[in-house]
């Protein structure tokens, strides 16, 4: 029998048997209610998203798949939004948390536009992304932000707990290495919008062909300093050629 001082330390969720059980500490389904606990049950985007920067702006690009479990949630998932006149966000991860820190990026954005009578730079868009992650209220969250401005066009790779470095290309999500081996390939300083467009939808079929999380086809963002475009391909081979 175990002793009574140790029944404190048994998990509810681990399955842990009692002299006592079922009825205490011991629940035959105990690994559905540990996926609960832990959030495994929540709506999560998988995800393959890349960024790129050009000389004349920046290109986003994400699958459309979202995933619960085991399960294809849905099949059209927006994961790139715009935040900002020249600035826009993808999102890897939980699906409410990254909405909620969408909908705040885009009011802080226009509050400082309001109160300053000028845009946020996106350094310090970049600086809020971070700070916001870091506060933990978006867990868990990993962007790409994108964005022009007066210095130009800038990619910021933003892991979940708000670090920040800037990059030529970044990947992030369930399908990043596949992804990521097209863009160390094909990447080039020189490449023109509607190259790195092609170059994005490559790694992100990549991405598709061996992540069962990413798929269903792509949302692809433009980033230049006229604003932000945002489109849906269900046929990613139109954009490859």
């Amino acid at each position: 029998m175990r002793p009574s001082s140790d029944l404190a330390d048994l998990d509810a969720t681990s399955g842990d048997e009692t002299v006592f059980g079922p009825e205490l500490g011991e629940f035959p389904n105990a690994d559905e209610r540990r996926a609960q606990s832990t959030g495994e049950g929540e709506m999560k985007t998988g995800t393959t998203t890349v960024g790129l920067r050009t000389n004349d702006g920046v290109v986003l690009a994400t699958d459309m798949r979202a995933s619960l479990g085991r399960m294809v949630s849905s099949k059209d998932v927006q994961k790139v939004e715009q935040i900002h006149p020249t600035g826009a966000l993808t999102i890897a991860g939980s699906v409410s948390a990254a909405q909620n820190l969408i909908q705040t990026l885009k009011a802080e954005s226009n509050l400082y536009e309001a109160r300053r009578g000028k845009d946020m730079s996106m350094q310090a868009l970049s600086t809020l992304t971070g700070n916001l992650l870091r506060s933990g209220a978006f867990f868990i969250v990993q962007p790409i932000l994108g964005g022009v401005d007066d210095e130009g066009a800038h990619i910021y790779s933003i892991d979940a707990a708000g670090g920040m470095t800037e990059e030529e290309y970044t990947v992030t999500g369930s399908g990043s290495q596949f992804a990521l081996g097209v863009l160390e390939q094909e990447y080039d300083d020189d490449l023109s919008i509607d190259e790195a467009k092609r170059v994005a939808a490559r790694s992100i079929k990549s991405a598709v062909e061996r992540d069962t999380a990413s798929g269903n086809g792509i949302n692809m963002c433009v980033v230049t300093d006229e604003g932000v475009e945002v489109t849906k391909h269900k046929d990613i081979d139109e954009l490859t050629a």
